[in-house]
């Protein structure tokens, strides 16, 4: 069996936070954000709205693009690093707004490659024949874990969430091949402290939330530019083919600056990959997804093409997946 992509939706917070307001909250500008990292203006979510609202939504959006009712899904996976709470999970929280009353739900956490490895895990229920529709979810809510006095990471971050249906199906389409990663030796260069706090976290975080996001930003890049360009074509390869017969790269939304990196790497400076970081920012395992639905929607990639998925994220883990749409 092979795992179909049916459906896609996504779901973006109504409020916008510019560049303009940043001026007004940090030492920062508009320019600066822009030549730096690309982004121009992320949403936001309300104190009221959390990860699985957004993550309903979008799921919600899917479902009615795949013609599929919530009774019918086997499973649903929630790739996120910002969960309403330690228990139930998000996908427990998803399964309930849905009333998804028969499918199986659970979270994986690998920060911004969460989507992809969400997506291979949903692959694998499908060849094995153990499930048939799996509703997967990429969804996070970084605001919530920003500090917005750090002006080195508070104009990277925005809210969101994408959702993706797979079937399984006997045609040989789909999810046609898969690479995951990680190295958690060099974890500690990207943190968001939980249960545990030692004194580096402490000393990273001088404005007293122990319970934000923390990035060494140079390591971070040159480790994101390397992995995400060997990461598409490991996966590519895989599958029998070439960069030149894929129709579109949607990597996850960084930085500009980091697309463009593994851009220069893949040949692919001309075209080919798809960007929307300037509107929505980083939004951790929501990145790919939403840019896939837009890729969609907005006729950049069609039935029948291939399109490569791929990211990294804290771990530090990475991935990529290749896919017939």
């Amino acid at each position: 069996m092979h795992a179909k992509m049916i459906g896609l939706g996504k779901y973006l917070p109504e409020k916008v936070l510019t560049n303009a307001e940043l001026e007004q909250m940090v030492e920062t500008s508009d320019e600066w954000i822009v030549r730096r990292v690309g982004i121009k203006e992320r949403h936001i979510s309300d104190e009221d709205t959390f990860t699985s609202d957004l993550a309903t939504r979008a799921a919600e959006q899917a479902l009615k693009n795949a013609n599929l009712s919530p009774e019918e899904l086997d499973l649903i996976l929630v790739a996120s690093v910002t969960p309403d709470m330690y228990t139930p999970s998000v996908a427990c929280l998803v399964q309930k707004n849905l009333g998804a009353v028969g499918a199986v739900a659970f979270d994986i956490n690998a920060a911004c490659s969460g989507f992809v490895y969400a997506m291979v895990t949903a692959s694998q229920f499908i060849q094995s024949g153990m499930y048939r529709n799996v509703l997967v979810i990429g969804a996070d809510a970084l605001s919530k874990m920003t500090e917005y006095q750090d002006r080195k990471t508070c104009v990277l971050f925005g809210d969101g969430a994408g959702a993706a249906v797979l079937q399984a199906t006997e045609e040989e389409t789909g999810i046609l091949s898969s690479f995951l990663g990680a190295d958690g030796a060099s974890g500690d260069c990207l943190t968001a402290p939980g249960l545990r706090c030692d004194e580096a976290d402490v000393e990273r975080r001088p404005f007293g939330n122990l319970r934000t996001i923390w990035m060494d930003g140079s390591a971070v890049f040159k480790f994101a530019v390397r992995v995400m360009a060997s990461s598409a074509q490991k996966v590519v390869e895989q599958a029998g083919k070439t960069m030149a017969d894929v129709r579109l790269v949607v990597p996850h939304q960084a930085n500009m600056r980091i697309i463009e990196g593994a851009a220069k790497r893949l040949d692919m400076e001309d075209g080919g990959i798809f960007v929307n970081v300037d509107k929505y920012g980083n939004m951790s395992s929501a990145s790919i997804p939403v840019a896939l639905c837009e890729a969609v929607e907005q006729g950049c990639a069609q039935k029948g093409d291939l399109v490569v998925l791929v990211g990294m994220g804290g771990g530090l883990t990475w991935g990529s997946v290749l896919i017939e749409l």
